[in-house]
């Protein structure tokens, strides 16, 4: 995809890639640009199945919002949302029940372009283009209070978004204002890289180097995140073990172990 004006002119930077745009390249999407396909091509290098672990990914987000959808949960926040492609979190809960409301948050401008056509189509739907870390602004942004009721249980998602959270900026604490925002009767949804082998240690220093984020934690740490929350079975393992719709083969390979992921509930 070449560099337009226009694009340009949008706050889009095509020099160093984008963590939305990269994404988009795994899941084949036609949203990114030659710079976000040579950082994927050097991830390939280290994890030739990078672009199965975002179908991985993808896939457990549709679980993990069906069961939510299951619990009766009709709002949900996807932090770091990412650029739309296939399943969609308000698809797949507005499937479940039309009434579902889902607020996207990103701060990539190409998400906003998209999310302008998608409110076009779906008035129970919004984009908000901010910072995760901004959580005041965020939870006091005015598409956000439209959509979303705190006087009801809420999904908060953070699906392939806090390993992009250096330790230094405290994650645990982002993740902790949310789910004090939200009432009793809410979920925390995470998704994260994590050091479960050396290829995904290897992989580590090329996402640090390459793109600036990507902490690849541990399972204890990213367990870490759903502390003072009931964390659901089978807990936190590897994606493709998350309540899965069919048979898991007995060995996982590297790129099945490369995230983990768990949902936990809010009494």
């Amino acid at each position: 995809m070449a560099d337009k004006p226009s694009e340009r002119n949008a706050g889009i930077d095509t020099t160093r890639p984008s963590i939305a745009r990269a994404y988009d390249v795994v899941l084949n999407g036609k949203d990114n640009f030659e710079v976000d396909r040579a950082f994927v091509a050097e991830i390939v290098k280290v994890i030739p199945e990078i672009y199965d672990v975002a179908t991985y990914n993808r896939q457990v987000l549709g679980r993990g919002v069906r069961f939510l959808s299951g619990q009766g949960i009709t709002q949900f926040v996807d932090l770091g949302s990412g650029l739309p492609t296939e399943e969609n979190t308000h698809q797949v809960a507005q499937r479940a029940n039309p009434e579902s409301r889902v607020v996207y948050v990103d701060n990539d401008p190409m998400v906003l372009a998209h999310g302008r056509a998608l409110l076009a189509e779906n008035d129970r739907t919004a984009v908000i283009t901010s910072d995760l870390r901004d959580t005041e602004a965020i939870l006091s942004d005015p598409a956000f209070k439209s959509l979303i009721d705190l006087g009801r249980p809420v999904a908060v998602m953070l699906v392939g978004i806090l390993h992009h959270l250096h330790d230094d900026e405290d994650p645990r604490a982002i993740v902790e204002a949310y789910m004090a925002a939200v009432p009793s009767g809410s979920y925390l949804f995470i998704t994260h890289f994590c050091a479960s082998t050396q290829e995904s240690r290897d992989a580590e220093q090329k996402y640090l180097a390459l793109l600036g984020t990507g902490r690849f934690r541990t399972p204890e740490e990213i367990t870490a995140f759903f502390d003072g929350f009931e964390l659901l079975e089978p807990g936190v393992v590897p994606l493709p073990l998350w309540r899965p719709d069919g048979p898991v083969p007995g060995k996982l390979t590297v790129g099945q172990q490369l995230m983990y992921g768990g949902i936990a509930y809010k009494r």
